[in-house]
């Protein structure tokens, strides 16, 4: 989906345990593959087979100097355009997998010390749909998502929309809202009048 977390920054002291329960989570997707129709599964195929060739494309290139693959990056079968999903690690800042949307089951993750570096990180993107953070400290969470350049934030969630809540982005992610009152405006066609009350 469009606002995917595709890219994740982990605080370096939790990495190794984070790392390993993601790479868990994500092979476990691997097991329900299929209809995305059906409800039971887990990892539907790309949408056609040119997404499927750019998709590959990023992660073929992606392992030419970009980062770590530390997992997936194939095929799934011979039928389809199902991919597994893949994570790169150690991935260079000016590195296309990090700096271009590749809407795939791909996921860059890199580690990060301080609130300043993250803000920092994050924001040196072209792009701003969605970011999350993930913290037990309110007063963290909020002033980390304001400082955050994206249109919406989740705060120990993300890849969330409600049709009652705006949803759009910053940058290249977009102009405009959907959903809540501000998808409503955008059927209306507002008039300013002036009245001069000292004529």
């Amino acid at each position: 989906v469009c606002f995917a977390a595709s890219i994740v920054y982990v605080q370096e002291g939790i990495y190794d345990r984070f790392i390993e329960g993601y790479k868990k989570a994500l092979l476990e997707k691997t097991k329900a593959v299929g209809d995305p129709e059906d409800e039971s599964t887990q990892l539907g195929p790309l949408v056609d087979g040119a997404q499927f060739d750019r998709v590959i494309g990023f992660i073929e290139r992606g392992q030419q100097g970009q980062g770590d693959l530390l997992l997936g990056g194939r095929r799934i079968g011979d039928k389809g355009f199902f991919i597994e999903p893949t994570i790169f690690t150690n991935v260079k800042a000016d590195s296309e997998i990090q700096s271009e949307e590749i809407f795939g089951p791909v996921a860059v993750v890199n580690t990060f010390k301080t609130e300043e570096e993250i803000v920092a990180k994050s924001n040196n993107t072209n792009f701003g749909l969605m970011a999350g953070v993930f913290t037990q400290d309110i007063n963290k969470a909020l002033r980390v998502a304001s400082d955050f350049e994206s249109g919406m934030v989740g705060v120990n969630c993300v890849s969330l929309m409600m049709m009652t809540a705006p949803f759009g982005g910053s940058k290249e992610s977009g102009i405009g809202r959907e959903g809540g009152i501000q998808a409503l405006r955008a059927f209306t066609e507002p008039k300013t009048i002036l009245v001069n009350l000292s004529y």
